[in-house]
């Protein structure tokens, strides 16, 4: 018989996820403190996931309780099938009375037979009118989860998708400015390095570039390496490329 979720239970759980969107958690973290938090708020659950997923179904970030949540989610995504990618792809939430009957989802339900899980419920997460991924809980039981579980978890749907679509939306410029950031400043380093040898050794662009290449392929170093480190000093390129 499925357990009523507490309400002090239920509470606690929104003030966490509340409190992960307060401090602005970056996904990956949040999503794993998420599920944790899901799992913790629901009686009867042997593990909790949260996966986020892109327009093509395509995980992106996940985060789970133990490995055979998992397990069992990656069984979901190399098969193309399962209660978490149908709870996403049809915006509802998804029930499993009993893995071992249910014929929705064949290969999966055959992928997970030998793992400890018999039921499970998943809830789409609704951002507006995106759906970021989705929220699923397993249990070690048949008739573990039904409309009394679906119900609550699903008020826990929209503070939760709130939070992950504003980190990512928050987190995804800063990503980009850093990788920018980055490629930039190899960008300069390398071509000072090549600046350097053209000088040094009366090479043109194209020749100076070469060496580079053949020092980073000799040493198993990147462009960026190399290049830093002839600028320091603590790197001499001849003219045979040594």
């Amino acid at each position: 018989m499925p357990q009523q979720l507490p309400l002090d239970d239920l509470t606690l759980a929104l003030a966490r996820i509340n409190d992960l969107l307060l401090t602005e958690e970056k996904v990956d973290r949040a999503v794993q403190l998420l599920a944790e938090g899901i799992r913790d708020a629901f009686p009867g659950s042997s593990g909790a996931g949260v996966s986020l997923l892109d327009e093509k179904g395509t995980r992106t970030s996940t985060g789970a309780t133990d490995p055979v949540v998992l397990e069992a989610d990656s069984a979901q995504y190399e098969l193309g099938q399962g209660p978490c990618l149908t709870a996403w792809a049809s915006e509802r939430t998804v029930l499993i009375d009993d893995v071992f009957t249910d014929d929705r989802w064949p290969l999966w339900s055959q992928a997970v037979r030998d793992l400890s899980i018999r039921s499970v419920i998943s809830a789409p997460l609704m951002a507006g009118r995106r759906c970021l991924g989705a929220l699923k809980i397993y249990s070690s039981q048949p008739g573990a989860f039904d409309t009394s579980t679906s119900r609550p978890l699903e008020k826990l749907v929209v503070p939760a998708a709130t939070l992950l679509d504003n980190i990512q939306s928050s987190d995804s410029p800063l990503r980009f400015t850093r990788v920018l950031t980055s490629a930039l400043d190899s960008r300069d380093t390398i071509n000072r390095a090549q600046g350097f040898l053209m000088r040094l050794h009366g090479l043109d662009q194209g020749e100076a570039l070469k060496k580079l290449v053949e020092q980073s392929r000799t040493t198993r170093q990147s462009l960026l390496s190399v290049s830093r480190e002839i600028l320091n000093g603590t790197k001499n390129l001849s003219d045979d490329g040594t």
